[in-house]
């Protein structure tokens, strides 16, 4: 019985006699005048052929309001699926989806066509967390279960507390703080907006000391980083936001290029936009154009390469575009032959505004 009143409900919507109209109230108003033009042609011909008028006219009523009832049917059959979507997704269920016809413009269509995309995001974003769960637990037993090991070595007299074993261990406790640091940022992500302490700086500068630190984690890996920056360009932002945006496009080219191969940085003034456009080229595989938007969603990893590591979070190049998006600025991927191209554009001067409820990244 439900399937086969779900299958009327789909014959009314795409037999709709007003489908053509991209509003509803136009569509409501072509069923009121079509109704009562069949009324009054009806009631017209009942009484010609000498029918009484108090038998006319309930005939008319009757008639009249049934063919306004089937029509508007088709109107409302999206509404009436998109509440018992809404009652199937507040149950946790997010893979329900309205039959949107794609050939319908008024507002109902839009809406019905709003709600699946709305319903889509938000089966991915519950999706992500739960991967996030498993990915954080992964991350985290990794470390410690290792720094327990050498630990217990070191307590038990298996090893010694040589200048090596007490590297691994630091290097184990720095990898449980950046993830901690990782989840401090989501954290901030979800608040919406940080403040920020803005200061006038030497970018090339900067620059050196954001890499250095990547570079000495890149050991073993032999990624030459080239840069392309003039010496004299300044940029006014908060340092701190600033490092965690180019900590995070830095790394991925890093994890997403082969050993041996090259890391480019370049940068220029665009004086006409008052900004300072910096590209961050590896040439490892290039990324899909239909993936591009993808990966810089929350708890989005992308193909694991070579580098220095491990799977992550994915919410690296998220706290990026987050942290763009509190200076007023922008990441993305741009077209470029030699490789994956992260443009970061920048405001030269940052004006106060920016921090002021900036919103998080959804999950688009």
């Amino acid at each position: 019985m439900q399937n086969i009143r779900e299958g009327s409900e789909k014959l009314l919507e795409k037999g709709r006699p007003v489908a053509l109209f991209s509003s509803l109230k136009v569509e409501l108003s072509a069923i009121i005048v079509f109704s009562t033009a069949i009324a009054f042609v009806m009631a017209w011909f009942l009484l010609k052929v000498g029918l009484s008028g108090w038998i006319a006219m309930p005939v008319t009523m009757v008639v009249a309001l049934g063919i306004t009832y089937v029509f508007s049917r088709g109107l409302t059959a999206p509404l009436k699926q998109m509440r018992d979507a809404a009652e199937s997704m507040a149950d946790g269920r997010y893979d329900v989806r309205v039959n949107a016809d794609e050939r319908r413009n008024d507002e109902v269509g839009q809406l019905a066509r709003s709600f699946n995309v709305m319903a889509g995001e938000l089966e991915h974003a519950d999706k992500m967390r739960r991967d996030m769960v498993a990915n954080v637990s992964h991350e985290l037993r990794t470390p410690v279960s290792a720094l327990q090991a050498m630990l217990e070595n070191l307590a038990d007299g298996v090893v010694e507390p040589t200048e090596a074993n007490m590297n691994r261990i630091l290097d184990q406790t720095h990898r449980l703080s950046d993830l901690i640091a990782f989840l401090l940022d989501l954290s901030r992500m979800e608040a919406g907006a940080a403040s920020l302490n803005t200061e006038q700086f030497n970018f090339a500068d900067f620059l050196d000391e954001t890499v250095e630190p990547l570079e000495i984690a890149d050991a073993g890996h032999n990624h030459n980083v080239r840069f392309r920056i003039p010496r004299s360009i300044t940029l006014e932002g908060d340092k701190d936001r600033l490092r965690q945006l180019f900590t995070n496009v830095i790394s991925n080219a890093f994890k997403h290029s082969d050993d041996d191969t090259d890391i480019l940085i370049q940068a220029h003034e665009d004086h006409i936009r008052g900004t300072v456009v910096t590209n961050v080229v590896n040439f490892g595989t290039q990324i899909p154009r239909s993936e591009r938007a993808d990966i810089f969603r929350r708890f989005v990893k992308g193909n694991n390469g070579v580098g220095t590591e491990s799977g992550g979070t994915g919410i690296g190049l998220s706290i990026a575009r987050w942290a763009a998006g509190l200076h007023g600025g922008t990441v993305r991927v741009v077209d470029d032959a030699r490789g994956p191209d992260f443009e970061i554009t920048l405001p030269k001067h940052h004006d106060g505004d920016h921090n002021q409820g900036s919103p998080a990244p959804a999950a688009l």
